[in-house]
């Protein structure tokens, strides 16, 4: 086995901390000890978002960062929000809890403990204890919400990850049937069906336990999905909750979509406006995945947290407030002109046709071309036909 003195390190600094990380070519669950640097801006938006959810609840607060790695993530938790009373950083590998204590050391926190556990264990052993749970693990997230579902208490914030997104936007459809129970959708809004995927699922296994999840904020970037979602407790509200389940309907020869509420709706055979059979996606979560107060609050908070990214933080943050309110899925204006045949038209002029036929239309963070409207499909066309 590897020793820590065996391995080349190197000092990164990000947010207000100074970390030793293991030095290697390429990012790999098989490196000694895991660390991404790619996920800076995660751990930028995820400071910001603990802040204000501490902030919001007046008090000192737990975490548990049950993937810690390195330590980074766990660490800037303590160091740079405030009322922290204890941050956990566990992995099960033993290299990293020894490289994590030498960080906690080095910066010279005494609120952080790093601990060696199963993720699944420490979860369980801790109940109730937490206050934020993060589970950002090197793939799946499934096997782990159980676990979180069952310990953390109402008011509680939890936090995942999911980097396995070839599964859930549908290019490889069975494992996310076996991880997620539900079936998706490869298409031009298939990140955002996945990211339904993932909250549908959440709150499914939260619903085991009488729990219902409020999401406050929830972004797709690059490789990963990160969904954040307050924990509340009551057998009616959980019932209420869980109504807003669903699916998809998406015709893949028009582009018209359809959701259905319900675990088992109706879904029409024969799409409403050309008569294709229709590509289902779900169960997936139909209900709002923007809390544009939350997301508010963490950009009110974001200039005083002395963060690398924070002109990306501030981007992202504004886009997903945008989209609070809207419907789910988006119209990818570039795929529609392809079936019709026509030059893309400029965006902000297709906006404008679209708002002035009365409907709501919204852009989103999910890709540069997408629109998010209760606009039919053939409003929609005339939009961008300019007609």
């Amino acid at each position: 086995m590897v020793e820590l003195n065996e391995i080349d390190f190197l000092w990164v600094e990000e947010g207000q901390v100074r970390m030793k990380i293991p030095q290697f070519e390429k990012v790999t669950a098989r490196a000694p000890v895991f660390f991404n640097p790619v996920m800076e801006l995660n751990r930028d938006l995820s400071v910001a978002a603990l802040s204000f959810y501490q902030q919001q609840k007046g008090e000192d607060i737990a975490i548990c960062d049950a993937f810690g790695g390195s330590g980074i993530r766990g660490i800037r938790y303590a160091q740079e929000i405030k009322n922290v009373s204890l941050a956990v950083v566990n992995d099960l590998n033993p290299l990293a809890v020894e490289l994590a204590k030498e960080n906690i050391k080095n910066n010279g926190l005494t609120n952080v403990k790093a601990c060696r556990e199963d993720a699944n264990l420490i979860l369980r052993k801790c109940g109730g204890k937490f206050d934020v749970i993060d589970i950002d693990p090197f793939g799946t997230p499934a096997p782990y919400v159980e676990s979180a579902a069952a310990s953390l208490k109402a008011g509680g914030l939890i936090c995942i990850t999911a980097t396995d997104t070839s599964a859930l936007c549908g290019t490889y459809k069975k494992p996310c049937i076996r991880k997620y129970s539900a079936k998706p959708l490869r298409n031009e809004y298939c990140h955002e069906t996945g990211l339904r995927i993932l909250a549908g699922f959440m709150c499914r296994t939260f619903s085991k336990y009488k729990k219902y999840l409020e999401f406050q904020f929830s972004h797709s970037t690059e490789h990963y999905m990160r969904i954040y979602a307050l924990v509340g407790k009551g057998a009616k509200n959980t019932d209420d909750s869980l109504e807003n389940l669903g699916y998809i309907a998406h015709c893949p020869k028009c582009l018209n979509r359809q959701v259905f509420k319900g675990l088992t709706p109706r879904i029409p055979l024969e799409c409403p406006e050309c008569g294709q059979v229709p590509l289902v996606a779900g169960p997936l979560w139909c209900g709002e995945m923007q809390n544009s107060e939350f997301i508010q609050g963490m950009l009110d908070l974001v200039p005083d947290l002395k963060i690398n990214r924070e002109v990306e933080v501030i981007k992202l943050l504004e886009k997903c407030k945008e989209e609070a309110g809207a419907p789910p899925t988006f119209y990818d204006v570039h795929t529609i002109c392809k079936k019709l045949k026509i030059s893309a038209s400029p965006r902000e002029r297709v906006v404008e046709n679209i708002q002035n036929k009365g409907y709501l239309v919204k852009l989103t963070h999910f890709n540069p071309n997408g629109l998010k409207t209760d606009a039919p499909l053939s409003v929609i066309e005339q939009a961008i036909r300019n007609d």
